[in-house]
């Protein structure tokens, strides 16, 4: 943290509150809009900033800095305020202490979205947000440290994932400090010396400083950087995308290599991507209509439901069940097939980010000024117009630009899915290194063109004037 200014502000204690204060105030203007506002998708903020915005200005800074929506998360505001009156009783359960139930609402997530066409209705946004403020409520009423961040968020798990591929990380300045640390506050928390009572309370997420390796898991709450009274934890830049290609103990995670709820949760995330995107282009609807003809049946739900099970569960099976195999046979591998399919599924994460980039990325450039003109229309509605009468007319920028981008954001995620898996099958087998990369190189490629065939089709301007 040695930009000037910026590390002033995060080793400042209320840094965060400041952050999240803001993010607050419009999450309380969305819901009152996406309530009581015009019905009309594009014209309302709670739609606009959700489905346009927030998106793409999560998966950018992502790209570029880090982890900061979760430092900056309203929700854990409101949470953190809740937490004066009542404090939690509970340790989370020891089964749940995992991504399952985080992956399933995820995919839920996903799976309303397109159900429901949350895209289009205010008022169904609006209420998405408030059950979020409400979830964070119950879970962290009852349940002691972030166990909501850590096993629950959809929105975490996303940044999670998304974060091993970015620049910035918190981490230990000089390893030596925390070697002849004896009062471990980065984890347990600053105390005072008679009464023993935290003031300042350590990792709520069990990421112990100087065993933590990358990002998974850290929400940039800085509540480490605070509680160290050496000064030796702070945001630092590192290679993006280095925790990859290593498996070393980590804390509060163990190793990658054995969790198969987080190979789960990168499968979901690469291959989701191609989901989400496909759900906005023409061929989704000639493909929905086929299977409703075969099923014999009316209703979306069903036929969606085979979608998302083709792309999230056969797809991945199939492609990595025989990547494996061909390690096993081409390269001589000893490994059996379900651990190598859990060690290569992390090569594929920068495949399905770059394809989040460029999915998020159109509809926010393309849509970039449309928050102006709902703006201005939501406070002449208040009788304000302070701002001018609505320019509907303002959108973003050139859709052929925007392509251009968009290419150069799958070539980025593709080079980085070849760096990551080349490193990970050098690291295997050192003498032959390409027997074991060129089929698992093959699924990267496959996802590549994939992607690209999705960006050249009419994908649906959604939550603009734009999209009829």
């Amino acid at each position: 943290m040695q930009v000037p200014g910026l590390g002033h502000l995060f080793r400042w204690r209320h840094a965060r509150p400041l952050l999240q204060a803001p993010l607050l105030i419009v999450s309380v203007v969305m819901i009152l809009h996406g309530l009581f506002g015009p019905t009309l998708a594009p014209k309302n903020l709670a739609t606009t900033l959700s489905w346009l915005h927030f998106r793409g200005v999560l998966v950018l800074v992502l790209l570029a800095a880090g982890n900061f929506f979760c430092l900056a998360c309203p929700f854990m505001l409101v949470r953190q305020a809740a937490r004066r009156f009542f404090t939690p009783r509970f340790d989370w359960p020891r089964a749940l202490r995992n991504k399952w139930l985080s992956l399933a609402l995820f995919i839920l997530i996903l799976f309303l979205y397109e159900l429901f066409d949350l895209w289009s209705s205010p008022w169904w946004t609006a209420w998405l947000i408030l059950a979020y403020f409400l979830t964070v409520l119950v879970v962290d009423g009852f349940f002691k440290h972030a166990s909501f961040c850590k096993f629950v968020c959809p929105i975490g798990q996303f940044n999670f994932v998304a974060s091993t591929l970015s620049p910035l990380e918190v981490k230990v300045r000089d390893q030596a400090v925390c070697t002849s640390c004896h009062t471990l506050d980065c984890i347990r928390g600053r105390r005072e010396p008679v009464s023993d009572l935290v003031t300042i309370r350590g990792c709520e997420l069990a990421l112990f400083q100087p065993r933590k390796v990358g990002n998974m898991d850290c929400t940039f709450c800085l509540d480490c950087v605070h509680a160290c009274p050496h000064d030796n934890v702070g945001i630092l830049s590192r290679m993006p995308g280095e925790e990859l290609l290593t498996d070393p103990l980590r804390s509060g995670l163990g190793y990658f290599s054995r969790r198969k709820d987080l190979a789960a949760l990168a499968i979901v995330f690469t291959f989701g991507a191609l989901l989400n995107a496909f759900g906005m282009v023409s061929p989704v609807y000639a493909v929905e209509s086929w299977l409703g003809k075969i099923l014999h049946v009316s209703h979306e739900a069903p036929v969606l439901g085979i979608i998302f099970a083709f792309f999230l569960i056969l797809e991945p099976v199939l492609l990595l069940g025989l990547a494996a195999w061909l390690t096993r046979v081409w390269a001589g591998s000893r490994r059996a097939l379900l651990p190598l399919m859990v060690r290569y599924t992390y090569g594929l994460v920068p495949m399905g980010f770059g394809m989040w980039l460029a999915h998020y990325g159109f509809h926010f450039l393309t849509g970039l000024y449309t928050f102006i003109p709902v703006t201005q229309s939501a406070l002449a509605s208040l009788g304000w117009p302070v701002l001018g009468e609505p320019r509907w007319t303002l959108t973003g920028l050139p859709a052929n630009i925007v392509l251009m981008i968009e290419i150069g954001l799958l070539l980025l995620g593709f080079a980085g899915s070849l760096t990551v898996t080349y490193g990970l099958a050098e690291e295997d087998s050192p003498r032959q290194p390409m027997r074991v990369f060129i089929p698992w190189a093959t699924i990267g490629l496959i996802l590549f063109v994939a992607s690209m065939w999705l960006l050249f089709q009419p994908m649906e301007m959604r939550a603009t004037l734009m999209s009829g």
